[in-house]
């Protein structure tokens, strides 16, 4: 069947659940249009809050601003991005952009938003990746969260990758930091393949039971990224930087129904047909399935 139906027509059904258009009646199912198109079929449930997230119009478009600046330039600070702010006429204080980068997660120093935190009743694996050479597929995968900005409001991706050839293995999307849109994409990653170990950093979602249950169960090795090592998780940062800047910030998604197809698009160009002159000019998906 004709994939760009299919795509038109999930992204109706989603508009459908979301009450911003009348429902007609669906030839296909929407998990077999999921499982077709390679999405994740939990996408299809999640709800965005009300418009914004809470946040007014004026915050929104600072965070937006923010975000795109803080791609460029992840080493500045609050005093940087306070100024940076004004010189583009918004009148801010240091105490509001700290907010809000607080609220999205962005960390100066680290080249990566700092957006899971820690719990203290999770068990912290050590780092196993320190001097090892990547050497093969499956040797190492790593998954980390990214905040990405709709129209009205924001979402929250998350992404497994193997780093060898840097192949996208599964990607979900949430309105929240719950742990579960981490563990549906694990899983989806883990029904692909196993890896030989596993990084993430320290966040709670990440050392929670739900999410380390499954690796352990999988006899998958555990590597957490140790405090003040962000680019231990290195290949994760590329993929948001090249993400944002070649997907998200172009398209500017009006709903959360069209991010999730214009994101299931970008992830298969990604995989399928973007050079990477890393991997001699090969894509990824023809160096994860060489073999």
């Amino acid at each position: 069947m004709n994939s760009t139906f299919l795509k038109k027509n999930l992204v109706y059904s989603l508009e459908v659940k979301r009450g911003l258009v009348e429902p007609e009646h669906p030839q296909i199912s929407i998990l077999r249009q999921c499982d077709l198109l390679g999405l994740p079929r939990a996408s299809y449930y999640y709800r965005p809050t009300q418009a914004g997230n809470g946040e007014s119009d004026e915050n929104l478009l600072l965070r937006r601003l923010l975000d795109e600046q803080y791609t460029q330039t992840p080493t500045c600070g609050v005093e940087k991005m306070t100024f940076w702010l004004r010189s583009q006429g918004h009148r801010v204080n240091a105490k509001r952009v700290r907010r809000l980068l607080r609220k999205m997660g962005l960390e100066a120093i680290y080249p990566k938003p700092n957006l899971s935190k820690a719990n203290p009743e999770h068990k912290v694996y050590p780092y196993l990746l320190r001097g090892v050479n990547i050497e093969r597929i499956n040797q190492v995968w790593s998954c980390d969260i990214t905040y990405v900005r709709l129209a009205k409001g924001f979402i929250y991706l998350i992404a497994v990758i193997d780093w060898y050839s840097r192949y996208v293995l599964a990607w979900e999307i949430s309105t929240t930091m719950e742990v579960n849109f981490c563990s549906t994409a694990l899983e989806r990653a883990l029904a692909r393949g196993k890896p030989a170990i596993f990084n993430t950093d320290q966040g709670s979602q990440f050392t929670s039971l739900e999410f380390t249950g499954k690796l352990l169960a999988a006899e998958v090795k555990i590597s957490m990224d140790g405090k003040g090592r962000a680019l231990d998780n290195i290949f994760v940062e590329r993929l948001w930087r090249t993400v944002k800047v070649e997907e998200v910030y172009p398209k500017d998604y009006p709903t959360v129904a069209i991010a999730v197809a214009s994101l299931g698009d970008y992830f298969e160009f990604y995989n399928q047909v973007r050079f990477h002159q890393a991997l001699d000019y090969q894509t990824p998906a023809a160096v994860y399935f060489q073999n």
